[in-house]
C-alpha cells in the first residue's frame, strides 16, 4: 500500500523498524545461500544507483497500487538500458533520454525535479520522475477505462503508443500493429519485472572507502553474469573466448548485459580507486595491503586461485562471513557465504584497496 494513515502507521513503522533492524544481519549456515537484507521496503535491485533513489521516488509519488518501482525500472531498462548519453539514448524517431520521451511528450510530463533549473529528458531525475507521472497518470486510465486485461499492460501499450492506440483496439494493440513493436514492448518489460523486485540493498554501515564501494555494488544485485562485460561506468555485452561465457553450448556473454566478477569490482571502487580490470591485476595492484581472514572488513577484496597459483575470482567481502560477488556466467550478482562462495580449497587471501 503507499497510504498508511494516522496513528496507525506510527504503530506499523515502530513494527516495521524492528523487523527490518533484525533481518539486516546476514545469515550464512555451512553451505546454506545467505539471506540478503532487506532495503526498507524499496524491493528494488539491480538498478544503477543514480537511478534508484529517483525510482523509489516517482513510485512513492503515485497513489495507484500497480506502479511498483520494478515496473518503472523494467520499463526503463527497455527503454535504454540506463543509458544517459545523447550517442546512446537517442532514438531514432527522436525518443530522448533514459525514458525515452517524445519532445511534445517532454512538454506535457517534464518539470525540473532535480532543481538545477532546467527541465531535460537527458537529467535523470527529470525523467524518471516524468515517466512516473505519465505512467502512473495511464495506470488510472487503464483501472477505469474497462478495458480487459493487466492495467500494467494497459499503461505500458499508452505510453509506447499513446492512448488513443489503445482506445482504438480497445486493449494492448495486437501482434499485427506496428510489426508487433507495442505488444512486444508490454510483454518484454512484464516479463522482466522481476529480475528488478527485491530483496534490495544489503545495509551497509559505516562510512569510508571499503563502505561506499559496498552500498555501490549492492545496487547491482540481481544484474546477470556477463564474461568480459562491464566496466567502471557499468554493466555491458561480454564476449565469449573459447572457455568462458557460454551456457548451454551457447555464447552468453555477447547478448547479456552484465558484470563479470573483476568488472564489478572496478566499477564498485571508481572513480576515487582506479582498479584495473582482471582480477589478478586487481591482486597485484593492492597485494601490498593484505588482510588476514580475521580481520576483514566490509569493501575489502578477497581472492581465489587454481592450485594456490593464477587467481580467477574476485568478490567484495560483505561483513557477517558473507561476499557480494558476481558469480558464473548463468547467476547474477549476489550475496553469498564465504566459505561456499567458490571453493574453500582455492581461497588465495584477501586485501584492503
Amino acid at each position: 500500500m503507499k497510504v498508511i494513515v494516522g496513528a496507525a502507521a506510527a504503530v506499523i513503522g515502530l513494527i516495521l523498524v524492528t523487523v527490518f533492524s533484525l533481518m539486516a544481519v546476514l545469515i550464512a549456515d555451512g553451505d546454506a545461500e545467505a539471506t540478503e537484507t532487506s532495503d526498507g521496503g524499496g524491493g528494488l535491485r539491480g538498478v544503477p544507483a543514480e537511478f534508484r533513489a529517483w525510482i523509489l521516488r516517482a513510485d512513492e509519488a503515485c497513489t495507484e497500487p500497480a506502479m511498483v518501482p520494478a515496473l518503472l525500472a523494467a520499463q526503463l531498462y527497455q527503454e535504454s538500458k540506463f543509458q544517459t548519453s545523447r550517442e546512446e539514448a537517442t532514438s531514432s524517431a527522436g525518443a530522448q533520454g533514459p525514458a525515452q520521451f517524445m519532445p511534445g511528450t517532454w512538454a506535457t510530463w517534464g518539470r525540473d525535479d532535480d532543481g538545477n533549473g532546467e527541465t531535460s529528458p537527458w537529467d535523470i531525475g527529470d525523467a524518471v520522475m516524468a515517466q512516473g507521472r505519465m505512467m502512473c497518470s495511464l495506470l488510472r486510465q487503464a483501472k477505469n477505462s474497462g478495458y480487459p486485461g493487466d492495467v500494467r499492460a494497459l499503461a505500458l501499450a499508452g505510453y509506447n503508443a499513446g492512448w488513443g492506440r489503445v482506445e482504438e483496439f480497445g486493449g494492448v494493440p495486437p501482434r499485427s500493429f506496428a510489426n508487433g513493436e507495442t505488444y512486444n514492448y508490454v510483454q518484454i518489460i512484464l516479463s522482466t519485472m522481476s529480475r528488478f523486485q527485491g530483496p534490495g540493498l544489503l545495509q551497509v554501515s559505516g562510512s569510508g572507502t571499503g563502505a561506499d564501494a559496498l552500498r555501490k555494488a549492492a545496487t547491482r544485485m540481481g544484474t546477470p553474469y556477463a564474461w568480459g562485460g562491464g566496466g567502471p561506468s557499468g554493466p555491458s555485452t561480454g564476449f565469449c573466448d573459447g572457455t568462458n561465457g557460454y551456457l548451454g553450448g551457447k555464447c552468453s556473454a555477447s547478448s547479456t548485459v552484465g558484470f563479470d566478477c573483476s568488472s564489478l569490482v572496478q566499477y564498485a571502487y571508481w572513480s576515487g580507486t582506479k582498479l584495473p580490470r582482471t582480477a589478478a591485476a586487481q591482486y597485484g595492484a593492492t597485494s601490498d595491503r593484505a588482510v588476514s581472514r580475521n580481520d576483514l572488513k566490509p569493501g575489502d577484496l578477497l581472492f581465489w586461485a587454481n592450485g594456490g597459483g593464477s587467481i580467477y575470482h574476485v568478490a567484495i567481502y560483505a561483513g557477517d562471513g558473507n561476499v557480494l560477488h558476481a558469480p558464473r556466467t548463468g547467476r547474477s550478482v549476489e550475496v553469498a557465504p564465504l566459505t561456499s562462495a567458490m571453493p574453500e580449497r582455492d581461497y588465495y587471501g584477501a586485501t584492503r584497496p
